[in-house]
């Protein structure tokens, strides 16, 4: 009930209603993108300074190996899944969205870990970075080898399909994930002379930004409810039951690994979290096949909304019994 009443949930659930009825409340889409940059960059820092202070440590090497595993392992089995309700393009575009990580469910777990006084590390802002691009990778090609194997039955002379090596490049070289590792290379070069001055920018300033942007995010989620209408209750079960599978996945690796409960939560925030972002500006592009409505409502309608609301606190709860 503590994480539920934090003020910048509460404005999360305030934007849902206030797109539930329609209100004409919006926040302008250049002070909405200026919001997640903040966001981004104050988290960065954060991660450099902590990882300035700390170095890197065998424990840092391992949950980012953790999380590089879990960002191929957890798409893969979305697939396999998906694929017995969706057809190859559906499947791969939805275990891309699935696979890949939100940076504000991220974010917004991070802040409910630091109010509660749960230490974490620095590091797990570079796992974030590095889980966001391989599920992206894996769906172009799954969805280039649909492509062949259509072309093959009906026939016809095989598509050239879309560049892996631009995808590659679209995915690596995303300015927000740039930003984010750029803003932890200035911590990390700054180290605690760079905290004290950016103290003010990046750390009084965060709580009030994400209550801000969490407003946004609530109206952008009841807006895009409406796209769930329709949809297979199977696929409806898979957008809360797939990040329930994904944590728990997550926590086993955690546990076998011996992370600490700040790190062990933030890598089931990260397992359980689903692009909305980063992976549909990609896949639109690489998988035009896919429905749009199909990974964008599930991502956004439905598993934003219940992470920030209920899995968040879930999560540090069961990392709390089980690693604490």
């Amino acid at each position: 009930m503590a994480g539920f009443l934090d003020p910048a949930v509460l404005f999360f659930v305030f934007g849902m209603l206030a797109g539930a009825v329609r209100s004409n409340l919006e926040i302008p889409q250049p002070v909405a993108r200026f919001l997640s940059l903040y966001l981004l960059m104050a988290l960065g820092l954060k991660g450099g300074f902590a990882l300035a202070k700390s170095g890197l440590t065998v424990e840092v090497s391992v949950s980012l190996a953790a999380a590089l595993g879990l960002a191929v392992v957890v798409p893969a089995l979305g697939y396999v899944l998906l694929r017995r309700l969706l057809n190859g393009f559906d499947a791969a575009a939805l275990a891309a969205t699935y696979g890949s990580v939100s940076a504000v469910t991220f974010i917004t777990a991070s802040q409910y870990l630091a109010d509660h006084g749960v230490a974490y590390g620095g590091h797990m802002a570079a796992a974030l970075a590095l889980m966001e691009s391989p599920a992206i990778i894996m769906a172009v090609l799954l969805a280039n080898l649909t492509r062949q194997r259509e072309a093959r039955a009906g026939g016809r002379a095989l598509p050239e399909g879309h560049s892996l090596r631009h995808v590659m490049h679209e995915s690596l070289t995303d300015g927000a994930q740039l930003l984010l590792l750029g803003a932890m290379v200035v911590g990390i070069l700054s180290g605690e002379a760079g905290e004290q001055a950016m103290q003010p920018f990046a750390g009084d300033l965060f709580k009030g930004m994400l209550a801000f942007f969490l407003l946004d995010m609530g109206l952008l989620a009841a807006r895009h409810v409406g796209q769930l209408r329709g949809m297979s209750p199977w696929l409806l079960a898979y957008a809360l039951g797939g990040p329930l599978a994904h944590a728990a996945l997550a926590l086993a690796l955690a546990a076998s690994l011996g992370l600490g409960v700040g790190d062990g939560t933030l890598l089931m925030v990260l397992a359980a979290s689903a692009s909305y972002i980063a992976v549909p500006a990609v896949v639109r592009q690489a998988i035009p096949e896919a429905r749009p409505a199909l990974y964008f409502g599930m991502s956004l309608g439905l598993t934003f909304p219940f992470n920030i609301l209920l899995g968040i606190p879930l999560y540090a709860t069961v990392a709390q019994r089980v690693l604490g």
